[in-house]
């Protein structure tokens, strides 16, 4: 039986501005739900909503786990209910180790001692399908990392942590050709009855890897169109101004119009950035 996140009418506010403007959303474990949209639309805003980070503030609607309201829950709450966010710009934290971080999140939200043999096999493999460095369980936690072995090590701690729904904010940015492949052909691989992922991003490249079911549109606060793969072709060509002719929505003049990056351009050299 799937799991299921269900957002609904969520209007949030961070400070004195409004940003999700009456969000539907609807995502089970096995899926793969894209949102993509002009800069400033909401798209961040509604992942650390979803998380319940303090500083936005829901004005109306729910967001609910299996049926049950999580918006009274702590983030840490949430997170033992099977809720991961991998961040855009994962922090640095000296003096914690990568292993020790990653055991004692495993020991928090599963409320069990993981045996250390188990977690050392367990998270060997992880750093190797990553192509993480040998020394990264030493290592403090992202300090002196790459860009790219920051978003690596925040898909490592998805695939120790198992968690039911994963929200994915932009981990595609700062990643050369390799990273990304890695990274997406990680995510895809670990989606299954048991995982499902909405995924927040600019670059139709890392589409390609991560194959959503569902791509979502969202403009102005609020998802305006939901379709397929066929979406992602026509912003790639297009952008976002179509979707102002076709739906009638005029877009805020602070979002970008045209925010997307076509699938070749996201390349970089790759002894630039690991």
């Amino acid at each position: 039986m799937s799991n299921v996140l269900k957002i609904t009418n969520l209007t949030a506010r961070v400070e004195e501005k409004e940003i999700l403007k009456g969000v539907d959303l609807e995502i089970k474990t096995g899926e793969i739900h894209a949102i993509m949209g002009p800069n400033g639309t909401g798209k961040s805003t509604l992942s650390s909503v979803i998380m319940g980070q303090r500083r936005y503030e829901v004005e109306a609607g729910d967001i609910t786990l299996d049926g049950k309201s999580i918006l009274n829950m702590e983030v840490d709450e949430r997170a033992r209910a099977g809720i991961f966010l991998a961040y855009q710009s994962p922090v640095e934290v000296p003096g914690v180790t990568n292993s020790d971080f990653v055991r004692t999140a495993m020991k928090a939200v599963t409320g069990e001692n993981v045996s250390l043999f188990k977690f050392i096999k367990e998270y060997d493999k992880a750093c190797a399908d990553l192509k993480m460095p040998d020394d990264l369980a030493h290592r403090y936690l992202n300090e002196g990392f790459s860009g790219g072995e920051k978003k690596r090590n925040e898909i490592l701690q998805m695939k120790m942590l198992k968690p039911k729904f994963a929200i994915l904010d932009e981990i595609d940015s700062g990643l050369d050709v390799d990273a990304l492949r890695i990274v997406g052909e990680n995510v895809y691989n670990m989606v299954d009855d048991n995982l499902g992922v909405l995924l927040i991003t600019h670059y139709e490249r890392l589409l390609d890897y991560i194959k959503p079911d569902f791509v979502h549109i969202m403009i102005n606060g609020k998802i305006v169109k939901t379709g397929g793969r066929e979406l992602i072709e026509k912003i790639d060509k297009e952008g976002y101004d179509w979707v102002k002719e076709e739906l009638g929505i005029e877009i805020d003049p602070d979002q970008d119009k045209k925010t997307h990056v076509l699938l070749g351009s996201c390349a970089r050299n790759t002894n630039s950035i690991k």
